[in-house]
């Protein structure tokens, strides 16, 4: 089948291969080992909206078409985007449309170190508007009940962390603002959140907002590891 002067079925036994490499990969280098790449220089060099990324933010998303290409993308993040409690997939399903382009297009150009996905999003696999596409169908699903959540023994103290350092950008509910790129939260995988917040302390994540990678350089793993449980506790939207 062909779409977009793309023919999937040699996208298909490309994906095969890619699979296989990460496969043979350590779960350990997948989940952790990034190359350090230091976040700052203000909200536009944050998220600078040109080039690849604003040419898939400004077309139109067709539902039908993200759910087809969404296809090569179920091995990982699962039926209904669900993700996996384990920390390694996130779930997507709900997330706003600009926050899944902006983190796509991200990783393609490198700017963000993911070394699991980074074989499944190159140009060779996915159009703009792919990318475009994927991201409309999957804002439009419904977020699965029992997500993975931590031990909930410091919950006061991830309360008070989130309300101090994360809600006016996350929101109080943590809905995130689809405007500003801020990504909904509520609901997340734990052991996702708690990852990814390590990534942003040691700043190897790569594309970290500044403004968040200034405040969460001062938590400790305790720390973390409270809002982190919180946050995947909130009823999602």
């Amino acid at each position: 089948m062909r779409r977009h002067g793309i023919d999937r079925g040699n996208i298909v036994k490309q994906m095969m291969k890619a699979a296989l490499v990460v496969f043979l990969w350590p779960l350990s280098v997948l989940a952790q080992d990034v190359t350090p790449v230091k976040a700052g220089g203000g909200e536009h060099a944050w998220n600078e909206l040109s080039g690849e990324k604003l040419a898939a933010l400004k077309r139109k998303g067709d539902v039908a078409n993200g759910e087809e290409a969404f296809r090569l993308c179920k091995g990982c993040h699962k039926n209904g985007a669900a993700g996996s409690t384990s920390g390694l997939y996130p779930r997507l399903a709900g997330q706003h449309a600009t926050v899944l382009i902006e983190q796509m297009a991200d990783i393609r150009s490198g700017k963000r170190q993911n070394p699991t996905m980074q074989p499944f999003i190159g140009n060779h696999v996915l159009t703009t508007q792919d990318m475009s596409d994927i991201a409309a169908y999957l804002q439009t699903l419904p977020i699965p009940p029992n997500l993975g959540k931590g031990a909930g023994k410091m919950l006061a103290r991830g309360k008070e962390l989130y309300a101090r350092d994360c809600a006016t950008c996350h929101g109080d509910k943590g809905q995130g603002d689809a405007e500003k790129f801020y990504p909904l939260v509520a609901g997340q995988h734990f052991k996702y959140l708690l990852r990814e917040e390590t990534f942003i302390r040691s700043e190897s994540r790569g594309n970290a907002n500044p403004d968040m990678v200034k405040v969460i350089k001062l938590y400790n793993d305790d720390d973390l590891d409270a809002v982190a449980d919180y946050i995947s506790r909130l009823p999602p939207p």
